[in-house]
């Protein structure tokens, strides 16, 4: 058994490893910057709209073995709505079409013989050159393997790994394009189906794991931002919280688990991304209609993705870096132009926009380029009781909450294994 285990972030890596940890009866402290927990999937009351909303929207895949063994232990698996299926209705803004995609079960994908379950226009053998991508060579982009072009790359392919990669998929990394694809298509609609926070991303992964780490013994203190790591020849030997020395015995370990900007600075010498790529979210008070799907994939549009919640429609844009400069005036007046032809809804041109809000995270993930996955660290820095956590870091995934979740189990691990 560890000593005390000081854990830097209160993200989803960050409580994945306390929940770890805490579980074995680990001695837990969690140290949180800001007043809240979740780092960039959390909720929060907004003025502008007059309601909550999450910071961006994070869908899940039930393939996402390890969110879904996170929410288990938090108790909020059936916080998560599962339509049973792995159904994607899709829309073309630019033709009017509308179609779903429907993915079979079983690991034998029968579905792309079946023009009513496959993307319109597609046959078998365009689907068979996507083989390329399992299992590539190291250091090669989407763009060097595959067309990137076609109906079935601007149907699926690219929706797909746009969202998954955050970045152009012919730039992408086809190492993490190809975990993607193995981990969710390959695997078959048993790992495909899409599952969504309709309560909010913070009532669904945070509050309830908090309330998890409060019942184990974990200590989590908000605002209280680390300033400086004292560091010796083979391990971390205190941590300075500005007011406050935290001196760390021997058997004392730390998961660092802040964004790669935050633990370069506190760690000199550490390797990490140093390119990022901004997601931008819309959120807009307004019932949707009683049809709407939950999740609606968009084409030929600015607006990539359609979620429908209770009492408000919201958008995600991946690789928005576009549009960090676009007037937010103007963008809502564009997003909403796009989500009225795509629900029936008013168009806003005679009573205005329903109340609404923009959401630009600058450094929203990674630069999931090869030249930027090859900076990504593993969890073991060269201090013995110093680990790394965080989806920056080398999980073998994109940016992702499976990636996030899967390396603060993976730090904690550590922590246990070298106690």
């Amino acid at each position: 058994m560890p000593g005390t285990v000081h854990i830097i972030g209160a993200g989803l890596a960050g409580l994945s490893a306390a929940l770890k940890l805490g579980a074995r009866g680990a001695h837990v402290v969690v140290h949180e910057a800001t007043a809240m927990a979740g780092g960039r999937c959390r909720s929060y009351h907004d003025a502008a709209v007059g309601m909550t909303i999450d910071n961006g929207n994070h869908l899940l895949l039930s393939g996402n073995r390890a969110a879904r063994d996170y929410l288990r232990d938090i108790g909020a698996a059936q916080r998560l709505i599962d339509p049973g299926e792995a159904a994607f209705p899709f829309a073309d803004l630019a033709s009017g079409r509308r179609w779903t995609l429907r993915i079979n079960d079983g690991r034998l994908p029968w579905w792309i013989a079946d023009p009513r379950r496959r993307v319109p226009d597609t046959r078998l053998r365009d689907y068979l050159a996507l083989a390329r991508l399992t299992f590539p060579p190291d250091g090669k982009t989407v763009g060097d393997l595959i067309s990137c072009d076609g109906t079935l790359y601007r149907r699926l392919v690219e929706p797909l790994l746009l969202a998954a990669l955050n970045i152009e998929p012919p730039h992408g990394a086809a190492r993490l394009a190809a975990a993607v694809i193995r981990e969710t298509l390959a695997a078959g609609g048993r790992a495909c189906r899409p599952l969504i926070a309709s309560e909010g991303l913070s009532p669904t992964l945070i509050a309830p794991a908090l309330a998890t780490l409060a019942r184990r013994g974990v200590t989590v203190r908000f605002e209280h931002q680390l300033r400086g790591i004292a560091l010796g020849a083979d391990r971390a030997e205190a941590l300075d919280f500005g007011a406050e020395r935290v001196a760390l015995d021997k058997a004392d370990a730390v998961i660092l688990a802040v964004p790669p900007y935050a633990a370069a600075a506190l760690v000199g010498g550490l390797t990490v991304p140093t390119e990022f790529r901004a997601i931008v979210n819309a959120h807009f008070r307004i019932a949707p209609p009683a049809a709407q799907p939950p999740i609606l994939g968009v084409l030929n549009a600015t607006v990539e993705w359609l979620f429908a919640f209770p009492g408000r429609l919201s958008v995600t844009i991946s690789a928005g870096d576009r549009l960090l400069d676009t007037p937010r005036e103007d963008l809502a007046r564009t997003i909403w132009a796009e989500v009225a032809r795509l629900t029936g809804l008013p168009d806003g041109t005679a009573a205005g926009l329903p109340p609404w809000q923009i959401v630009r995270e600058r450094r929203a993930t990674f630069a999931a380029t090869p030249e930027q996955d090859r900076r990504r660290p593993g969890p073991q820095t060269t201090w013995r009781n110093l680990v790394l956590a965080g989806d920056w870091t080398d999980t073998g995934l994109p940016a992702t909450i499976e990636g996030a979740i899967r390396s603060g189990e993976r730090a904690a691990a550590l922590c246990f294994r070298r106690a």
